[in-house]
């Protein structure tokens, strides 16, 4: 009998710290001793290593006293994970197991009473902070291991039970084993009707041009958006069509969500990485840890960074509840989220498109410009109804459109609908101008430029600033809304740089700055002012 350790990972947020659990069994009054911060759920799993080696054919040291220690024995653990870790860590200090055979290898998985393996979420982020340590070789539930086998370099043991896991450090014929269940959490992927998301377009709308061309600018720039409508105006129908003008995520974007997806539980062990934007879209009801992330014991990714590098749509914007709407703040300011307690403070990504869609009314048959039509609600009721999507979170929003429900006269007969596909290969061409741009900084998109190295890296035209300057001063425009229009105003400048590749402009210098059309676009779109737009295909670098 001696002292052996296997390696496990210990989250916190989307960051893995690797754990050493170490075993000793020795002499003394039997029992087991677990040290090192464990929670309950951890605290459990005692009884279920114990019975998961006896229903295994294999010997638990019950005459001896076993200590278990997880190190570092000051930082918190948390989850059912370190199961398989700690059985094969007592194997081996009990002498069943070569302890040499545990070097270099990670142990991920829950275990059963009978000792078949159970997935557990966060995989990914665990293999990758083992590989950072130099752990290459990697122990999983069958239906995770395409998901560890993302990180390369790595070797990938996709197994059933424990008893497949000791005969493979044992170099013994591995046992069959029955087939190991799904996570449930991957159900969680079809949410907010997936199907029928991925089948709609922007063909599918007739006329809308104004905001056609806001939702492009949108999805070029990575700007917040606000839509305010009547119902049934077509909002929830404009933002649904959000995704499908989006390209296809970068590698790094991918490898980003996938693992925050798998640390909240809803990755679908076989899809492997993700690759295109995600969509969320949670009910007005929707608590404040569920939109930012929290929950009991470890702390989950919420709506805002499982919609990362995609898009987060809040429909009845003005119903959410008042702490909901102030914790959105951080995230549109800084592009990330950080979820302090007591014991730990954990930053998740959570740079999604924030998408707001709101009526302009309680009852939402009010139309600004035409009179009260069916709306019954007093004058005083829908300014305070309106008041609750004006404040801090409304000047963090770049693009604002007033939608309008489609007339009979709106549609051009001579003009066919432009297909997401068309608007797509633009936003794609106008990131990769982005791309170029900020080749070697920290920042991927018009929209995360910070306002010092906004002005004084990529300053638009000395006409321009001066129009901004000037609205700024007279007190139409804030100092954060300023930024936000000459953020607008690089989109722009991007968005027609690509409309325009057949041209003989197509080969200018992506840090050649916005002219003065551009940013005069911008400002309307920061206003919500109407835009008059040519022919689809030659998108505006001026309002006419």
């Amino acid at each position: 009998m001696g002292v052996a350790t296997a390696r496990c990972v210990a989250l916190r947020g989307a960051v893995g710290h690797l754990i050493d659990v170490e075993v000793d069994v020795s002499a003394g009054q039997a029992g087991v001793a677990l040290v090192g911060r464990a929670d309950v759920a951890l605290r459990e799993g005692q009884e279920r290593v114990r019975m998961a080696v006896a229903n295994s054919a294999l010997e638990w040291p019950s005459s001896r006293r076993a200590t278990i220690l997880l190190a570092p024995a000051d930082l918190p653990k948390a989850g059912t994970h370190f199961d398989l870790a700690i059985a094969v860590a007592v194997l081996a200090a009990s002498e069943q197991l070569d302890p040499r055979a545990l070097a270099a290898t990670l142990f991920v998985g829950e275990l059963t009473l009978a000792g078949g393996l159970r997935p557990a979420p966060g995989v990914l982020p665990m293999v990758l902070a083992a590989a950072e340590h130099g752990i290459d070789r990697v122990f999983v539930p069958e239906p995770q291991a395409a998901e560890a086998a993302l990180v390369p370099g790595t070797s990938v043991f996709g197994v059933r039970s424990l008893g497949q896991v000791v005969a493979q450090l044992r170099g013994e014929p591995v046992p069959e084993a029955p087939p190991v269940a799904a996570a449930s959490g991957a159900a969680l992927l079809t949410w907010r009707g997936q199907q029928r998301l991925e089948e709609a377009d922007l063909a599918d709308l007739t006329g809308m041009e104004d905001e056609k061309f806001a939702l492009e600018v949108a999805a070029a720039g990575g700007h917040p958006l606000l839509l305010s409508g009547a119902k049934g105006a077509g909002k929830t129908s404009l933002a649904e069509r959000i995704p499908t003008i989006l390209p296809d995520l970068t590698a790094e974007e991918s490898l980003e969500l996938t693992a925050i997806h798998s640390l909240a539980g809803v990755l679908d062990p076989g899809q492997g990485l993700l690759v295109r934007p995600p969509f969320a879209a949670p009910h007005h009801d929707a608590s404040k840890a569920s939109l930012i992330g929290g929950g009991t014991g470890m702390v989950r990714p919420g709506a805002i960074s499982q919609a990362h590098a995609g898009v987060l749509f809040l429909d009845e914007f003005a119903l959410f509840r008042a702490d909901v709407i102030d914790a959105l703040r951080q995230p549109l300011e800084c592009g990330d989220i950080t979820v302090a307690r007591q014991e730990e403070s954990v930053t998740l990504p959570a740079r999604a498109i924030l998408v707001l869609a709101a009526n302009p009314c309680p009852c939402g048959d009010y139309v600004p410009g035409r009179g009260r039509d069916g709306c019954s609600c007093p004058e005083r009721v829908r300014r305070d109804y309106r008041r609750k999507v004006a404040g801090p979170v409304a000047d963090r929003i770049d693009i604002t459109r007033h939608v309008l429900a489609p007339t009979p006269a709106d549609p051009d007969p001579f003009r066919a609908p432009e297909t997401s596909a068309v608007v797509r290969a633009r936003v794609a061409a106008a990131r990769d101008r982005q791309r170029a741009r900020f080749a070697g900084r920290a920042w991927r998109l018009n929209s995360q430029i910070p306002g010092p190295r906004l002005r004084d890296d990529f300053p638009v035209v000395a006409a321009a600033r001066r129009r901004v300057d000037r609205l700024l001063y007279d007190g139409r425009l804030t100092a954060r809304g300023a930024v936000r229009v000459l953020r607008l105003a690089w989109t722009v400048a991007d968005l027609r740089t690509a409309a325009q590749a057949s041209a003989p402009g197509a080969g200018e210098d992506p840090t050649a700055p916005p002219r003065e059309d551009d940013v005069e676009v911008a400002l309307r779109l920061r206003c919500g002012d109407p835009l008059t737009l040519p022919p689809a295909g030659h998108r505006p670098g001026a309002a006419r």
